[in-house]
């Protein structure tokens, strides 16, 4: 949906379904439902979420002009998509395999490729696109800084194959599409400074003569290119876990010479933890659910920040944890504040859409992104279309 300055949705990553056939369904019982819902008349765009699975069937000629025909007859047009998840996401044990395979291995730069060839062939001209994608890999995964490192320098050769064909497509089509870097908590990449050194000493340094040779163009040419074609996906969820104040964040990206491809709009779950820490346990053991991580990033009194990789380690902790607040990646609905004694991260959100309001140069693509409704404790659920729509319209009325 165009609103101002940006292209705004919500990501299908919502619907449980790994085949296109069952990805192409849900759209098609929940976008006319939504739309009547908001009583949006212009054109609606789609966060699309594609798993591997579904993007080798919708790159089949003729199930992607089916679905072009769709969208020409709904209405419709699709300029993101999710392409963190790679395989199954609903109704499955995910936990760290969310990050598998990683950017180290050719699936991971195979179906992003794939990915992008489909959304290029989706994308309306005059309009930019992008992919959001995984931290790199899941830092736990890697032993010794030897071992980090040989996972650093395989992804930058990969993510430089990744800018080299975007740098074709946008020579063949005139589009520009960019792959969003998603930070969050234990990725190799979990906050803005380790975003500015992704590309402080790797793509820059390494990866721009890796594409220099491939393309052949100067360094400087190369590096341009990196720019343009790698951005970040800034999720609000993931920002706020890691305490870390949009407005700075911003700066900091936009003195780098960094972009902000896509703002995934998202709340945590935050509470303070007072004395009666058996209490704050129970309340919380709903929330451990075995499907997805639930990372905890507590802060203690004089700032400084403890990490737990699973809700269940830090539950075990709870009783001498020194930390006087913790925030827990679990997307709770936008549109709630506080949960009894707990709260959410709402007021990151509110920051960052007054950023966008007063600067809507930030980025040009919005996406909602709760993708927890079937795990949230039964007193939060409510009917999914209504709960989407619900996000949808609260965001709306903050931006207008």
């Amino acid at each position: 949906m165009q609103v101002g300055h940006f292209q705004f949705s919500y990501c299908s990553n919502i619907h449980p379904g790994e085949s296109w056939e069952a990805t192409f369904e849900n759209l098609k019982s929940y976008i006319p439902q939504i739309r009547e819902n908001l009583q949006w008349k212009g054109a609606f765009g789609i966060g699309l979420r594609l798993s591997n699975e579904a993007s080798l069937e919708l790159e089949k000629k003729d199930e992607l002009a089916a679905f072009q025909s769709w969208l020409a007859q709904e209405n419709a047009y699709v300029f993101t998509l999710n392409g963190f998840p790679y395989g199954d996401f609903h109704h499955t044990r995910v936990k760290d395999q969310v990050h598998f395979p990683d950017w180290t291995t050719d699936d991971r730069k195979n179906y992003t490729i794939r990915s992008f060839r489909i959304l290029a062939q989706l994308l309306p001209d005059g309009m930019s696109g992008g992919i959001s994608t995984s931290p790199i890999s899941y830092r736990h995964w890697f032993k010794t800084p030897e071992e980090k490192d040989d996972a650093m320098q395989k992804a930058t050769a990969n993510l430089m194959e990744v800018v080299a064909e975007l740098a074709k497509i946008q020579t063949e089509t005139g589009k520009t599409l960019h792959l969003d870097i998603e930070p969050e908590p234990d990725g190799i990449l979990e906050n803005s400074d380790e975003m500015l050194w992704l590309f402080d000493s790797w793509l820059i340094p390494k990866g721009a003569p890796i594409l220099s040779q491939k393309l052949g163009i100067t360094l400087s040419e190369a590096e341009i290119l990196i720019l343009e074609h790698i951005q970040v996906c800034y999720d609000v969820c993931h920002f706020a876990i890691v305490y870390e104040h949009p407005a700075n964040t911003f700066s900091k990206f936009n003195n780098a010479g960094i972009k902000i491809g896509k703002i995934q709009i998202s709340a945590a779950l935050k509470l303070d933890l007072g004395e009666n820490r058996a209490e704050i346990q129970q309340k919380l053991l709903p929330f451990a659910e075995s499907t997805y991580l639930h990372q905890v990033v507590g802060r203690k009194a004089d700032g400084s920040l403890v990490s737990y990789s699973d809700l269940p380690e830090a539950l075990e902790a709870i009783q001498d944890a020194e930390e006087k607040e913790w925030r827990i990646h679990f997307h709770v609905p936008l549109f709630v504040e506080s949960y009894g004694q707990f709260f959410s991260t709402q007021s990151s959100i509110l920051n960052v859409l007054s950023e966008l309001r007063n600067h809507p140069e930030i980025t040009e693509h919005l996406e909602v992104e709760t993708y927890t409704w079937e795990v949230l404790p039964d007193e939060m659920r409510l009917e999914l279309g209504e709960s989407i729509s619900r996000e949808l319209e609260w965001v709306l009325q903050r931006l207008e």
